[in-house]
């Protein structure tokens, strides 16, 4: 079975060969609403781009806030002159939303702030967006996300409605979609005509396999944003509770080295105007910011093709080509997915809040009883071995 993401293709197309969108032209150099401030000693300007037809100017490196509890890193950033951030209803319980809003007081009109719902109804998209606006304390988003939305049912109509009327309402200024699954949904997107950003799952490890989405959207002037853009090669990483990972490839994964190798080689796609990193802590924030102004170098390559070789048995590149293979009904992506966000995050409680959240018939299955797995992963992924450790962690 053919896949973008295999050892020869990731290292000839994923990382020596220019790609379309890659270069090395210089970014435009203003921000939304102010010159560019000095940054860190040491450290060059922030780097701004412009997102697609909304026409805001961002830094190339965002904030991911989904896992932040220190508020002051987040003040930290906007002091750097980092000018995008995002956040959601669903983040932290809902408790995310008030601390971003509470760090980022007093900043509002130097920032980009977006936030997004997982609403399935009218009435409850409209009653989170309200509580969004209340918990972030403005009156308004530059953009509101539809989230996690992977297939075209996911977008119906009535949703499409309320973003719209959040937009003339002035509640929100634009109107962004977020989906892990850009090839399952870029004509649907397109074809409702509404949508100005999408945030989009993007990193060395994906490679070029979302590359016929994104080349649709950016001729559509859609604005692109990428997250999940270290894993598998994030510092938080918690390989050493999994089964067969060796120390040494632990230390290899968790150097800094991974990490901005992993970041710098998403930012040298123009056709992303900026991405959302987590940073928990003020060390994690000055590496990935100083990343803005480093040139993607062979030795980043290296790094990288060997930790892509190292997680292979481990990380899901989400080519989804698993998906409604086990016989029993297990969401082998999805549930490989949240297994990720413990081993490769060092996030347990988000990984096992998305295990709960599925069907009670799919966590009700266990791997251990077949006597074999029909699955196959074409990108090398240990299936069996991975849903085994799923089911333990969090069921």
């Amino acid at each position: 079975m053919k896949t973008d993401s295999s050892r020869r293709n990731f290292l000839v197309a994923g990382l020596s060969l220019p790609v379309a969108g890659f270069a090395n032209a210089p970014a435009s150099q203003s921000s939304p609403t102010q010159a560019p401030r000095p940054a860190s000693p040491g450290t060059a300007a922030v780097r701004y781009r412009t997102l697609g037809r909304t026409g805001l100017k961002v830094s190339t490196v965002g904030y991911g806030c989904m896992i932040t509890s220190d508020s002051s890193v987040i003040s930290r950033a906007v002091d750097l002159g980092i000018t995008y951030f995002d956040t959601a209803r669903g983040y932290q319980k809902g408790n995310n939303e008030r601390m971003v809003g509470a760090a980022l007081k007093g900043s509002r009109d130097k920032i980009v702030l977006s936030s997004k719902s997982e609403a399935k109804t009218a009435p409850d998209a409209v009653a989170e967006l309200d509580t969004s606006l209340k918990e972030l304390g403005t009156d308004h988003l530059d953009i509101w996300y539809m989230h996690s939305r992977d297939t075209v049912a996911a977008i119906p109509d009535e949703l499409v409605a309320v973003w719209e009327n959040a937009k003339q309402q002035g509640k929100i200024r634009h109107i962004g979609i977020s989906t892990h699954k850009p090839n399952a949904i870029v004509d649907r997107v397109l074809a409702v005509g509404k949508f100005e950003v999408m945030l989009s799952t993007y990193s060395f490890a994906i490679g070029t396999a979302n590359d016929p989405a994104y080349e649709k959207l950016t001729a559509a002037g859609v604005g692109l944003v990428a997250m999940k853009v270290m894993a598998p090669a994030s510092r938080a990483s918690g390989f050493s509770g999994v089964p067969g990972y060796r120390a040494d490839r632990l230390d290899r994964v968790q150097k800094p080295g991974g990490p901005v190798a992993a970041l710098k080689w998403v930012l040298r796609d123009q056709r992303f105007a900026t991405t959302i990193p987590s940073m928990t802590d003020i060390d994690q924030l000055e590496m990935n910011f100083r990343a803005m102004s480093e040139p993607f170098s062979a030795a980043d390559e290296k790094v990288l093709a060997r930790i892509d070789e190292d997680v292979r048995p481990l990380y899901c590149r989400m080519c989804y080509q698993c998906t409604g293979q086990c016989p029993k009904g297990v969401p082998v992506p999805d549930t490989i997915r949240y297994l990720s966000y413990a081993d490769f995050y060092g996030q347990f409680a988000l990984g096992r809040e998305h295990f709960l959240a599925l069907p009670e018939e799919a966590r009700a299955v266990r791997c251990r009883d077949c006597a074999s797995c029909e699955v196959r992963c074409p990108n090398g992924v240990h299936v069996a071995e991975r849903l085994v450790r799923a089911q333990d962690l969090f069921a």
